[in-house]
């Protein structure tokens, strides 16, 4: 089976002394992982960064084994927010979540259009607001909305709309931001919405498919607090 196609670095691992094994969210083919001999090698390992756009070649001999991959960068991403640590763990974070919650081999033009859509959010002026729209986005995608307008209950409390969600056990403050759209959010509202979204992402996705919490999410959080 040989294939050329276009995606994006989602993770990368040693192999050998001189090879890694990597993950790639391509257009045509969805998640694929490969190995990329030489990968270490000082001309290669510089543009094998998480979140850069290769061009691959794939090459394997059965769809049972694990093929090869042969890359050209089209574009070096990741070096932009090399300097930037709370950017740089977004980066790395969004990555993760591209790897842990997509089947292998599975074609999704729309995911795949999401991580194009990342790179140009990390940009905007309120990148971190934008990005918790882009996990919810993220999440509805792949069929788990969270559909916060329905759960939420409205109450004007010293003429300042607030929202909340009720259970038998908790009732629960969410933040403005993720119910009104052209509200502009403080770092205490963006943490807020980072805790109550990871909190769905492991109760109602993580947990119930046996996957593990994100540690690069962790460390994005603690980077902006």
């Amino acid at each position: 089976m040989i294939w050329d196609d276009t995606g994006y670095l989602i993770s990368k691992n040693k192999y050998s002394e001189n090879s890694l094994i990597v993950e790639l969210f391509t257009k045509n083919h969805g998640k694929v992982s490969g190995i990329v001999y030489g990968g270490s090698s000082k001309k290669i390992k510089n543009y094998l960064q998480i979140g850069n756009k290769l061009f691959a070649n794939y090459n394997s001999k059965n769809q049972n084994r694990i093929g090869y991959f042969k890359f050209e960068i089209i574009e070096a991403s990741s070096p932009f927010f090399f300097d930037n640590k709370e950017k740089l763990n977004c980066l790395i974070s969004a990555m993760q979540l591209i790897r842990i919650l997509n089947a292998e081999a599975q074609k999704n033009l729309e995911i795949y259009d999401l991580i194009d859509n990342f790179f140009k959010l990390l940009k905007s002026e309120n990148w971190i607001q934008n990005y918790i729209y882009w996990e919810l986005e993220l999440f509805s995608l792949l069929g788990y909305d969270l559909e916060l307008e329905k759960l939420v209950k409205k109450e004007i409390n010293n003429n300042n709309i607030e929202y909340s969600t009720q259970s038998s056990f908790e009732k629960r403050k969410v933040p403005n931001f993720l119910i009104e759209k052209n509200v502009i959010a403080e770092n205490k509202e963006l943490l807020a919405g980072l805790k109550l979204v990871g909190d769905f992402l492991e109760k109602s996705i993580l947990r119930p498919n046996n996957l593990s919490f994100p540690k690069n999410r962790v460390s994005f959080i603690n980077s902006i607090q």
